[in-house]
Order: structure tokens, then sequence, then C-alpha cells
């Protein structure tokens, strides 16, 4: 479908497709990678504090208390950080201020499915790199020219993570170009690629507030680099939407770093429940691959992904599934609470038998 009313470029485009948000709100969502657990308390506080006849006003430009807070948590300065409405918005930018070169981008043939639309979004070449035999990257793939590189970590969707060394073997086998490493997902089992920044001028971290801090409502994301990089980052933005972030997400996420607490609280129960999740699938005669994010990619050697999926889906308990080669017999299960995750046990038990 087409309309002659759209720009040449619109009608070759292949738009991203979100995760199922349904209407029905009595299912087991586990399907897009929320957080189970509701914000901080202090968040909320926070939220309905800032809710004033100052809303009237515009937002402050360059959300500079947001930028503080996370360069105050990360052991960075502010000229370090760029914020953007989600981590979605802060690639978009990424991808058109920093990966657009002569030369292709590389990423691999299986992750986040957002990098290839900002290739066509933005006219980008880029090469896809297949994953290993156990679905891992293959960090020695990525010593060839490229215009940029994208490594999300814990790649998604296997939830397989990188080790710090593996990064910097990355960033030093291509010290001309721009190394990107997505990490949504880092607080569930990774360490961050932060530690790497101030050695390494090349290198862009993107994180966002949507997961581990139970903030994907607000539209919270970051980045952290060389001052250079970010300078770049905001020229665009800039250009594009000056107050992209507001003032009740400000005071939000202001709040959601300075509590600490209630976020290791958080991120330590999803990762018990991960652990216990793959404990019972392992039981069940699934095959799991080692997961570092709040979901697991599973399959089972008898039973079809897409088949599964229909059959949970039928108990009202919703996954994902990718119709997408070598991986279309694999199921992404987002950890939930403990009652959630007893309710899919019970289901699967049932199916399988």
């Amino acid at each position: 479908m087409s309309s002659p009313f759209w720009s040449d470029f619109v009608k070759g485009l292949e738009p991203y497709v979100p995760g199922e948000q349904p209407r029905k709100t009595d299912l087991v969502k586990l399907n897009t990678n929320e957080n189970p657990y509701g914000p901080s308390p202090k968040v909320l506080a926070a939220i309905e504090q800032a809710v004033s006849d100052d809303l009237r006003l515009y937002p402050p430009p360059g959300a500079d208390d947001f930028k503080a807070a996370i360069a105050d948590y990360h052991g960075l300065s502010p000229a370090q950080v760029f914020v953007g409405n989600g981590s979605d918005e802060v690639l978009a930018h990424t991808f058109n201020g920093l990966l657009h070169h002569q030369l292709p981008v590389l990423f691999a043939d299986i992750t986040y499915s957002f990098y290839p639309v900002y290739c066509g979004l933005y006219d980008i070449d880029y090469k896809t790199l297949a994953l290993d035999e156990q679905l891992r990257i293959c960090v020695d793939a990525y010593k060839q020219p490229n215009g940029g590189i994208l490594l999300a970590n814990p790649n998604a969707p296997t939830g397989q993570l990188l080790s710090l060394a593996e990064i910097e073997q990355v960033l030093e086998s291509n010290p001309a170009s721009v190394v990107v490493v997505d990490e949504a997902y880092i607080d569930f089992g990774g360490q961050s690629a932060v530690a790497l920044i101030n050695s390494h001028k090349n290198l862009l971290v993107v994180q966002t507030l949507s997961k581990s801090r139970s903030l994907a409502g607000l539209r919270l994301g970051f980045a952290m680099g060389d001052s250079e990089l970010i300078d770049a980052l905001e020229r665009i933005k800039n250009s594009f939407n000056s107050y992209p972030i507001d003032r009740l997400a400000i005071a939000g996420g202001v709040a959601a770093f300075a509590d600490e607490a209630y976020f290791k609280s958080t991120c330590d129960r999803v990762i018990s429940a991960r652990n216990e999740l793959l404990d019972a699938l392992t039981v069940l005669g699934f095959e799991v691959l080692p997961s570092a994010a709040n979901f697991v990619f599973v399959r089972h050697p008898e039973y079809a992904g897409v088949d599964l999926a229909a059959s949970l889906r039928g108990r009202d308990i919703i996954v994902r599934h990718f119709a997408q080669a070598r991986i279309d017999q694999y199921l992404r299960i987002t950890i939930g609470t403990d009652q959630q995750m007893a309710l899919l046990i019970d289901a699967l038990t049932d199916i399988l038998q």
C-alpha cells in the first residue's frame, strides 16, 4: 500500500514492528521485556511533585539535571552524556550523526531488529555478520573495513553477553570507527562498557531506563562517550527536536538514579527469577541459552516454537516468537513475577504432556 503523497523513500521502508501491546489486561504478558516491578516510589513522588503550573513552560532543552545525575552515577562529566526520548531516539540520532559513511555499518545477523530499519531510514549501507553456532557474537569477524559497529550487549533476542575484554578487542581493532555498545539489558548480569570510555574516544555506550529502572512508559534513554561524539548527537537533536524530554520525565529520571537500593533490589529479583526459570525449563527438556538479560531465549527439540507460542496464547500467556531464519524454533520469554513464572511453567508442563 502506498500513496501518491508519500515521499519516494517512504515506499521502500520496512518499519520496525514493536512487540504486541494487547488491550486485554488479564494476560500473563511476557513478550516485551518490561520490568515486572513498578518504578521506585521515590520516582513516583518526584513526578507528582513536578506536576505544577510550570508545565506551561518548556522544559530545559538540555535536561541538565538528568544529565548531571547520569554523569555523577557513572563517574563522567555532563559533557560526556547525551539524553533522549528513549534509547530508540538516541540510537536514531546515533545512526544519523555518527554512522553515515561510505563504508557499511556492521552488526550481527541476529540482533535488535531496529538496526536495519535505521539504516533504511537514513540511507546507510550495512553488512550483517553471522552469529556462531552457539548464537554468540564473533568479535573476530569485526576486523574488517567498516563505517561503524553496533554491538547489542547483552544481545537481543539471545540474551548472550560479551565480556569487556571482547568489547575492547573490537575497539582496538577499529580505532577509526565509532563502536556503539547498546546496553539496554546490561544491569541484569553484565558489566557496562562505560568503564572503557575514557580510554577509547571511539566508544559510545547507549542505555535506557525502560528495563532495569522500570520506566518504559516514561521514555528515557541516554548515551555516554567522548565529548566529541556527544556534540554530534546534540547537533542532530537540536536540528530535530530541542525539547525531547519533558519536565515530568526529567524529575523521574533524576529520582531513579538517586534510589540505588530500589534499583539493585528489583534487578536482583529479576536475576533470581531468571535463574530459577532456566532451571525449570531445562527440567522440561528445553534447550536454553545463557542469559544476562531480563528474558530467556529457549527452544524445545520436539515442539515448534510457533506452536508453543500459540498454545501459550490459548492459556492467556503471551511470549515472543520470531519468524526468522536460525531462530524460528526459539521463544523469547520475559522474566515476570514469581506468580507469572509459576503460571508459565504450569502451562508449559500441561502443553508438553
